[in-house]
């Protein structure tokens, strides 16, 4: 699974949260009839979305389709980069990447 988990920094040493940060690539095909992750593409993941690529709805609509398969709020992810690009890299927050990876590409 493409992507690294980053070490968590906890403000108060007796807090029991879930602090996993995982970062993924993304290659992302708008205007597609379905929503749907279609697999791996190189070191990226591959999702087609029916979201134009115009004004910033296909980044929304990446987020909420994200959200949605990931069963985490949509605050949770956040585009690092790639606003205006096809290949985009996201950060993931209270996952790792293994839960990333069993819950995007299981359901290929």
């Amino acid at each position: 699974m493409p992507g690294f988990k980053l070490p968590c920094q906890l403000g108060n040493e007796h807090e029991d949260i879930n602090c996993a940060v995982t970062t993924i690539r993304v290659h992302v095909i708008p205007n597609a009839k379905i929503d749907k992750v279609l697999g791996e593409h190189g070191d990226a993941i591959k999702i087609k979305l029916r979201a134009p690529a115009v004004e910033g709805k296909a980044n929304t609509a990446l987020r909420r389709f994200l959200a949605e398969k990931l069963s985490i709020p949509q605050r949770a992810i956040v585009l690092e980069h790639g606003e205006r690009s096809r290949d985009k890299v996201i950060r993931i927050d209270g996952l790792s990447e293994k839960e990333v990876g069993s819950r995007l590409l299981a359901t290929i």
